[in-house]
C-alpha cells in the first residue's frame, strides 16, 4: 500500500483535498487497498480551512510516506518555519512531492523548486516566479512532473494530477475507471492549458450557452450558423448578432476555438493519428487543424504532442 500524505497549513484551502477522492476510488475501483491517506501538519490536531472548518490531522514529522501533497491557501504568505522545516526533510525520505495550487509558494520556501520547472494557479504564477526565481514557472500548464517534484495549477487540478499518479503507479486502465467514477473527462494531460475555450467566450445568456454547449457535443458536424441559431432557438441574424455581443467573437471563430482545445486533449492523451483527431474534431484535413493550432499556440499539433510525452515520460 502507498500512503499519500496531505499537508495542511492552516487556513489552507479546502479544495485543495479534493484529489483525495482520486486515490479512495482507486481503492474502491481495484478492491483492494492500494492507497492509504494520511492528513497531516505541522503539530497535529485539528487545523482550520480557510472556511473556518477544521480537520483533524497527524504529526507529519512523525509519518513514513511514499508520497506528500503540500495543500495551498487562498492567498500566498509566509508559513510556519517548523512545517517548511517537515516539507524539506519530507522531500528526502518520500519517493515524490507535490503541491496544488498555492501550495508551491511552501515547496519554494522549503528550497525545493529551484531548478526545476514547475506551476501554480496562473493567478499567482508571476508571483511564485519572482519569488523563487531560481525556479522555472509556467503559467499555463494543468500540472507538471519534474523528476520526484510534482506542482498543479488551481484546486481542482489537484484531481488531475492524483489522477496523474494513479496512472504512472497502476497504469490507464485503472485511471480511467477512475476518472469515470469522479465524472470527470479522463485526466487533463499536464501540459493542457489552463484556459478554457467554454470559459473565455463567457456567454451571459441561455440561448447563447445552448448554442455552445450543443457545439461542444457535436464538433464532427459542420456547425453552421444556422445549425447552431436552431440550437439557440433564434434566427440566424438574430443569433450572429446577439453571439458576438456576449461573447466578442464570430460563431465560426468561437467553434475554432473548442475544435483546437478538444484537438489538443486528444494529441496530449491519446496515440491517434493526426488524420483521426482531425476527423474526430471537426477539421477538414490535418493541414486546416495545423494552422489552427499555429495561429492558438504559435506551433503545430506534433510540437504539442512531443512536449506532452516528454512531460510524461
Amino acid at each position: 500500500m502507498l500512503t499519500i500524505g496531505f499537508a495542511l497549513p492552516p487556513g489552507f484551502q479546502i479544495m485543495g483535498m479534493a484529489a483525495a477522492s482520486a486515490f479512495e476510488l482507486a481503492n474502491v475501483t481495484a478492491k483492494e487497498a492500494l492507497y492509504g491517506i494520511r492528513i497531516v501538519s505541522e503539530h497535529g490536531g485539528a487545523v482550520p480551512s480557510s472556511l473556518g472548518v477544521p480537520i483533524e490531522s497527524r504529526t507529519l514529522s512523525r509519518q513514513k510516506l511514499d508520497t506528500l501533497i503540500v495543500t495551498g491557501l487562498l492567498h500566498p504568505e509566509p508559513t510556519s518555519p517548523g512545517l517548511i522545516r517537515q516539507i524539506g526533510r519530507a522531500a528526502q525520505s518520500t519517493r515524490r512531492i507535490a503541491s496544488v495550487c498555492t501550495g508551491a509558494f511552501l515547496l519554494g520556501e522549503a528550497g525545493l523548486l529551484d531548478g526545476h520547472r514547475v506551476t501554480t494557479h496562473w493567478f499567482h504564477a508571476r508571483q511564485l516566479q519572482a519569488q523563487f526565481p531560481n525556479a522555472i514557472v509556467e503559467d499555463d500548464r494543468i500540472f507538471i512532473i519534474d523528476g520526484a517534484l510534482w506542482t498543479s495549477a488551481g484546486m481542482s487540478a489537484g484531481v488531475d494530477l492524483a489522477l496523474g499518479m494513479i496512472e504512472k503507479d497502476f497504469g490507464a486502465e485503472l485511471t480511467r475507471a477512475v476518472a469515470q467514477k469522479l465524472v470527470v473527462y479522463h485526466r487533463r494531460a499536464g501540459g493542457q492549458s489552463q484556459h478554457s475555450a467554454l470559459l473565455e467566450l463567457d456567454a451571459k445568456t441561455d440561448r447563447i450557452q445552448s448554442a455552445l454547449s450543443y457545439a461542444r457535443s457535436h464538433l464532427r458536424a459542420a456547425l453552421t450558423v444556422e445549425e447552431l441559431a436552431d440550437a439557440a432557438h433564434l434566427s440566424p441574424r438574430q443569433f450572429s448578432r446577439a453571439f458576438r455581443a456576449e461573447t466578442g467573437q464570430s460563431p465560426a471563430k468561437a467553434v475554432e476555438h473548442m475544435r483546437v482545445e478538444a484537438a489538443r486533449v486528444m494529441i496530449e492523451q491519446s496515440r491517434h493519428t493526426m488524420d483521426e483527431v482531425a476527423a474526430e474534431t471537426g477539421f477538414a484535413d490535418t493541414e486546416r487543424m495545423r494552422r489552427a493550432f499555429l495561429r492558438a499556440f504559435g506551433q503545430p499539433p506534433q510540437a504539442l504532442r512531443r512536449t506532452a510525452r516528454l512531460a510524461s515520460a
